[in-house]
């Protein structure tokens, strides 16, 4: 029953400070893009994971849209399921944060041969777990992730950014 009720949408989506949530969800994206642009600048093509290379070939629509579902279901799974039963579990919010994101990061399993490609999902992977228990609301990390990822395939897309040879 405790699971039950700490699962509820009420538990999961607290709108107390909505102007926090607004900030942390510019800032956070804001750093995270800045990360994966700092990756990317540091990293061989080599080293990029061959998927992660031609999403930036579709039409903007297609890429907000599938940018849009994989995070609604990565946060969903993650953040809402997986951390807060961890929490739930341990009780202890970071060590629910830091076994999520390696859950996270085992859910990837196309970067394994690539594993500089870890690296940029297991610092996003930590502050989406944060930013969650930070708001109470699942929408912050759900918003943080969509506007990571397409950002940077949009920056890709539009030759902003390049992979270096």
């Amino acid at each position: 029953m405790v699971i039950e009720d700490y699962l509820a949408l009420s538990s999961v989506l607290s709108f107390n400070e909505v102007s926090k949530m607004i900030i942390l969800i510019i800032f956070a994206s804001i750093v995270l893009t800045l990360y994966g642009i700092l990756l990317t600048y540091l990293t061989s093509a080599e080293h990029i994971n061959d998927t992660n290379k031609g999403y930036q070939n579709n039409s903007i629509f297609i890429i907000v849209s599938f940018m849009f579902v994989a995070a609604l279901f990565e946060e969903l799974l993650f953040r809402g399921i997986i951390q807060n039963v961890l929490f739930l579990t341990l009780e202890h919010q970071w060590l629910a944060i830091i076994l999520t994101a390696f859950l996270f990061i085992a859910f990837h399993i196309q970067y394994y041969r690539k594993p500089w490609m870890l690296l940029n999902i297991t610092v996003p992977s930590l502050v989406l777990g944060w930013s969650y228990f930070y708001t109470d609301n699942l929408l912050v990390p759900l918003f943080i992730h969509f506007v990571n990822n397409v950002g940077i395939t949009i920056l890709f897309k539009f030759n902003v950014i390049k992979l270096k040879s």
